[in-house]
């Protein structure tokens, strides 16, 4: 993982989010499916504090005071009060109504629908808050201090145990009409392949769940991700069509929004490694129509496992600017 200090101190010192910026703090939360994570960046002097824990297994109203205890305690370890805060910003692993500051749902936490997740910080820390998704976070964090720093125009692939993306244009998130803008894992590739001649989703195929389903399905019947990156015949062969799929997918965003880099992250991308990312950057590039041909960069992340809080930030921070 990239030193994040060294980034953000660098990105901070470049101050392209007005007066505000450069006084009082940043708080970024990360209400994730596996950790609870908060990131404070002290706007003066551009240092970073963070701090994480286990995700508890309870209702959303004690996940939620977790991660606010989480977040008070980082500011008591910083020396910060919180009428400093000029500015917080959360995500959320699943989708999010942005007009209202709810979630919509959980896919892998149940009983969040209709949560006013954006009311509850609000509440507790008298400051200005806003909320998104978790793959839209990243993409922003990348593009703000990451592996797409200085880019306008970026397109986020996130590949886990499900499969989300984030596009950046003009140097902001783009949502869509309904704030669903760069959900590819819901993006149908093909029909019937399962005998039942339903659609079938991204998701279904490059998911941790869909990587291993397909190993079985040839032969290698495992659990450990890291074995469908390994020297076995039918891994290799996984390997080999996911990148395909992933490459045209891909190929096909570029078509249709033209993006100056590509970045791919996740579990998936961090098991497969540089060897992944740059057989899925070829693909891209072999499938790009003549008349767009240009090499277009196909990277991985580097925000590590704090990309969703500094893309809090880096999305709290953009709204100083608005």
């Amino acid at each position: 993982m990239a030193d994040l200090h060294s980034l953000i101190k660098e990105r901070l010192a470049q101050n392209r989010w007005g007066m505000l910026a450069n006084q009082g703090y940043v708080l970024g939360v990360d209400l994730g499916s596996y950790d609870l994570r908060a990131a404070l960046v002290d706007l003066q002097h551009h240092t970073l504090y963070t701090v994480h824990t286990t995700l508890p297994s309870a209702p959303p109203d004690q996940v939620v005071d977790h991660a606010l205890s989480l977040a008070r305690g980082l500011l008591q370890q910083a020396d910060v009060t919180p009428d400093r805060l000029v500015r917080v910003g959360v995500g959320f692993a699943g989708p999010v109504d942005m007009r209202y500051g709810t979630v919509r749902l959980a896919p892998r936490m149940p009983g969040w629908e209709n949560f006013p997740l954006q009311e509850r910080f609000e509440q507790a820390f008298d400051a200005v808050t806003l909320i998104d998704n978790d793959a839209n976070l990243i993409a922003l964090g990348e593009a703000t201090f990451g592996a797409a720093s200085g880019c306008q125009h970026v397109f986020y692939l996130h590949l886990s145990s499900g499969v989300g993306g984030g596009l950046v244009l003009n140097g902001r998130l783009y949502h869509g009409a309904t704030s669903t803008a760069g959900e590819i894992g819901h993006a149908v590739v093909g029909q019937g392949w399962d005998g039942s001649g339903r659609p079938v989703m991204l998701e279904e195929l490059v998911s941790i769940a869909g990587l291993l389903r397909l190993a079985s399905k040839y032969g290698l019947a495992t659990d450990d991700l890291e074995q469908i990156f390994g020297n076995q015949p039918a891994a290799q062969r996984v390997v080999r069509e996911t990148v395909d799929l992933l490459a045209i997918r891909c190929a096909q965003i570029v078509a249709l929004i033209d993006p100056e880099i590509i970045v791919l992250g996740g579990i998936v991308v961090r098991i497969g490694g540089e060897q992944f990312v740059n057989a899925i950057g070829t693909r891209v590039n072999d499938f790009i129509a003549p008349q767009f041909a240009r090499p277009l960069p196909v990277v991985a992340s580097v925000l590590g496992p704090e990309s969703v809080t500094i893309g809090a930030v880096a999305l709290a921070l953009d709204s100083l600017s608005d």
